[in-house]
């Protein structure tokens, strides 16, 4: 009934454009674990009012039948401000109809009356304990994307076999339901509650218990430059820095207001570097600031770039960022717990292509660390797991730019990282340290730990099955490569299959998936390299380390090694030229 969808659908069928029909009615988007990620357009394949209809009528049928107190609890419903002229799709839209699917069927729904970062729905799900949580949102996509992304009432995303209960549950829901289209039914209704004033006292409250040095925040000269690349993310982290006491960052005024159309830039996602930050980097040098802190559009992810003593900007990976906020955490951590013994419950999480930093700290200092799959659906599960058991998981990390910083949010959350982190850069500034020497102090003391990551693009799916089914037959049936160019390879873990040569019985200890690709090669020059596909994207992904014991201190003879093994693994594994990637 969306009188702009419909209308391209028409004018198809008058055309008797069946190639087109075929493209938005061929087949339904996929609800995975991630949800649902898609174009907004017309058609089952892409993200429209009746989709969000469809998927929402599915995902409360699943909701009842696993709840029988979903009708006193609730859920809670989260938006961010991406809007298509073109389909009438926005998410704010999207949130409405998903609101309006619940209350029909006398479900309390939770819909913030404004556009809030991804992570206040894992926590308001927690906080307000509801049985479930749905962010639209599609974090850093490309301007036309939308998601729908779903937590549990663990407060986590939802990980199998929820994933497939939820989609069996749309294929059987697949009619709109009585008054499914009239959203303003929900602006007259009792079951209708709007959390933002109290999850935005609460939240700021909660984040001030990782606050440790506010006297040195309310002192410090060190200046700050955020940007929200065009998302939600301006407002809440000027509300963090002044729960911290901190004075608030310089925002870079072309990106702070939310626009849909990301005008600013080519690809709204910080990841992407320094072409992203230019215009941080021109308010930084005019307003002398030392430190840019940038959020995705859903703020659910940080990068940090820091000005280094040649007048250069330092753009941080991922695996940096998580060693100084490891290292950071952990020393807050010791400092604030006298107690020695407490220190066997302590855990960190990071997921198995992010940096080993942190399993380097935790052998030094005694606490416990784990590795999970990629995501972080993975580590909030795992997360709540030992909190449960009465652990304290004090830090989790990706090498994709997310943190979980605070227990409250089971989730990666860019505000509470970005605060975290200045205050970090204001303590090491009072021992006039820079958060680069900083780095390095912590590689001297854990051991360098040297990554790289990239990925090729390919769209055909046949090509990316092959490439991994030649790597499961290198040298005959059944058997993986012995080498890569001149490196040795020592130990081979094959998570789609669940092969792994490491271990007695060579089965994988991590839960393995049929439907990704991914496969870890261990060198016997202390290199691991993991190959996997992207369950968002059409990439294979690579991620690369080598890592140095403590006191192996030359950085550039590291670096040309991981060099080099990165090359071969391009040129013998992935075969870009054969492959067409």
């Amino acid at each position: 009934q969306n009188p702009k969808t419909s209308a391209i659908v028409k004018q198809l069928l008058a055309e008797g454009n069946a190639g087109e029909l075929h493209k938005y009615f061929g087949s339904r988007m996929e609800f995975g674990t991630a949800g649902l990620r898609a174009a907004m357009g017309t058609g089952i394949s892409h993200m429209n009012d009746l989709t969000i209809i469809q998927t929402t009528q599915g995902f409360c049928r699943y909701l009842e039948k696993n709840f029988s107190d979903l009708k006193k609890r609730g859920v809670v419903i989260g938006f961010d401000a991406r809007a298509h002229l073109s389909s009438g799709g926005s998410s704010k839209r999207f949130a409405r109809l998903a609101a309006n699917t619940f209350i029909s069927q006398g479900v309390p729904v939770y819909l913030f009356s404004d556009i809030t970062p991804t992570p206040f729905v894992p926590y308001t799900v927690t906080h307000l304990k509801l049985c479930a949580g749905i962010m639209v949102t599609a974090s850093h996509n490309p301007k036309q994307d939308n998601g729908y992304k779903v937590y549990w009432e663990n407060g986590a995303q939802i990980i199998s076999p929820h994933d497939k209960g939820i989609s069996q549950a749309i294929e059987e829901n697949q009619e709109p339901w009585p008054q499914a289209w009239d959203d303003k039914l929900i602006d007259s209704s009792l079951l209708l509650h709007d959390p933002y004033a109290t999850v935005n006292k609460d939240y700021f409250k909660d984040i001030q218990k990782q606050c440790f040095h506010r006297n040195i925040n309310k002192e410090t000269s060190l200046r700050f430059v955020h940007t929200s690349v065009h998302g939600v993310g301006h407002k809440f982290v000027q509300l963090a820095f002044k729960a911290f006491d901190l004075s608030p960052p310089f925002a870079v005024p072309e990106q702070k207001d939310p626009d849909p159309e990301f005008p600013t830039v080519k690809y709204p996602n910080p990841e992407e570097g320094k072409g992203v930050l230019t215009l941080s980097f021109a308010l930084a040098e005019k307003d002398g600031a030392k430190i840019i802190l940038a959020n995705d559009p859903d703020a659910d992810r940080l990068a940090v770039a820091e000005k280094q003593e040649s007048g250069e900007w330092k753009v941080f990976s991922g695996n940096e960022l998580g060693a100084l906020l490891g290292w950071w955490i952990f020393t807050c951590w010791k400092n604030h717990n006298r107690d020695t013994c407490a220190i066997k419950d302590v855990y960190m999480l990071s997921s198995t292509v992010s940096s080993k930093i942190l399993r380097a700290i935790a052998l030094k200092e005694g606490f416990h660390f784990e590795e999970t799959l990629t995501g972080f659906k993975w580590m909030g599960n795992r997360a709540k797991q030992l909190m449960d058991q009465g652990k304290a998981v004090i830090f989790a990390f990706e090498e994709a730019i997310g943190y979980m910083c605070c227990p409250a949010v089971l989730d990666k959350d860019g505000v509470s990282a970005a605060v975290i982190t200045a205050e970090m850069a204001s303590f090491l500034a009072t021992r006039n340290l820079s958060l680069s020497q900083q780095l390095k102090a912590v590689y001297d003391e854990y051991g360098f730990h040297i990554t790289k990551a990239s990925y090729f693009i390919c769209h055909d799916p046949e090509v990316i099955q092959q490439l991994f089914d030649n790597l499961r037959n290198f040298d005959g049936k059944n058997t993986y490569p012995k080498s890569c160019g001149r490196f040795k390879v020592s130990g081979i873990r094959d998570l789609t299959t669940g092969y792994d040569s490491s271990q007695p019985d060579q089965k994988a200890i991590l839960p393995t998936s049929k439907s990704s690709q991914m496969i870890t090669f261990t060198f016997a020059n202390g290199g691991v390299a993991t190959m996997r596909t992207s369950g968002t994207e059409p990439k294979i992904k690579y991620y690369s380390e080598l890592c140095a014991p403590p006191g192996n201190s030359d950085v550039e003879q590291l670096k040309k090694e991981l060099d080099e093994l990165v090359s071969a693994l391009e040129k013998h594994f992935f075969q870009p030229e054969k492959n067409n990637l």
